[in-house]
Order: C-alpha cells, then sequence, then structure tokens
C-alpha cells in the first residue's frame, strides 16, 4: 500500500516545524524565525504562494522554498549573464529538504513541480539555485538534474561567509568550504 503524502501551499503555521527540520538536515543556525519569514514572503508574488510542504499525517516531512522573480537579491555567487533569460524573470529555488527516512520517493520532485508551476503563475520564465555538492553521493545535484536543471557555474566556499556568520555547516563546522553548483531550470 503507498502512502499518502499530504502536499500543500507552506504558511506562517508551518514556520517552527521547517525551522526544526531545516537546521537538522542542514546545521544549525540555518534557519531561524527572522529568515524563515524573510523567505516566506519572498516566495508571495500577485497573491500566489511558491513554497510548499509536505507532511505525513502530522509529521512535516519536507519543504520547498522559492523566491518568486523580482524578490529576491542577485548576488555574487549568481551569473546572470549565463542563464539566458532576464533576471526579473527568473525565480530562485532557494531550499529543497526531506527528512532523510523518506528520501528516494519522489518527495523533492515532487515538490519542485509545485513550485516551477507556481512560478511560472507568477511570471518566472526560469528557476536559479544553488546546489549543495557535497550533499551525501552528490544528491542535490543529481536531483536537480534528473529535474531538467542545467550546470551553470560552480562556486567553490559559496556557503564561508555564512559559516563565519553562525551557520554550522553539518559537514564543515563553522569553517564550511563546501562548493555550490550554480543551476538553472528553463519552464517550458
Amino acid at each position: 500500500m503507498t502512502k499518502q503524502f499530504i502536499y500543500k501551499n507552506l504558511t506562517p503555521d508551518d514556520f517552527d516545524n521547517i525551522i526544526t527540520l531545516g537546521n537538522f538536515v542542514h546545521g544549525d543556525g540555518y534557519l531561524n524565525s527572522e529568515n524563515i519569514r524573510s523567505w516566506y514572503e519572498k516566495g508571495v508574488k500577485n497573491g500566489i504562494n511558491s513554497g510548499y510542504v509536505v507532511y505525513d499525517q502530522d509529521k512535516l516531512i519536507g519543504f520547498r522554498i522559492t523566491f518568486a522573480a523580482g524578490q529576491w537579491h542577485v548576488d555574487k555567487w549568481c551569473s546572470p549573464q549565463l542563464w539566458q533569460v532576464p533576471v526579473d524573470k527568473s525565480c530562485y529555488f532557494k531550499c529543497n529538504t526531506v527528512d532523510e527516512n523518506y528520501r528516494g520517493h519522489g518527495i523533492g520532485g515532487q515538490l519542485l513541480k509545485l513550485s516551477i508551476a507556481a512560478a511560472k503563475e507568477q511570471g518566472s520564465l526560469a528557476g536559479v539555485s544553488h546546489l549543495w555538492k557535497q550533499s551525501p553521493g552528490n544528491s542535490a545535484v543529481k536531483y536537480f538534474t534528473k529535474c531538467g536543471g542545467q550546470l551553470v557555474k560552480t562556486h567553490p566556499n559559496k556557503w564561508y561567509e555564512d559559516s563565519k556568520n553562525g551557520y554550522n555547516c553539518i559537514l564543515c563546522g563553522y569553517d564550511c568550504h563546501c562548493e555550490a553548483a550554480e543551476m538553472i531550470i528553463y519552464f517550458d
């Protein structure tokens, strides 16, 4: 018998569960009450919410945070000259997190599909993300590639500054040297 997971738009009622799961998976200091509120707000545009959560009964087992096009900052880790779409038509896939006990069931892919549909309704033509290359077996890049993602550029030490400001990487601690794969998905 296949489990029936419950997918729905992310709301402020989910914040505490998202912070707990996010910090467990990504490392302490990754999420807090201030940044989750800001990240949520960046995902809502024209009344359309591009953030999603998934539950197994009452347990949060995954979430996808996506920033709407025009509502996120293109920083030094972004290469818009290589994207082939305007910055103001590109959403940003900030975070995809699935509880390790639920991986391999297509949950991450389903969360991404839901966010893409919402981002398209918001006016996006593509979505950019920075994938953690040190994920177990480079699974983050593999999953994103399987979903249509294309490599734009690799960025060494992407989270180093964050680690000096309180982010405790689960691999490197407070001296993170993990690499990011800047990737893009073009929407049809």
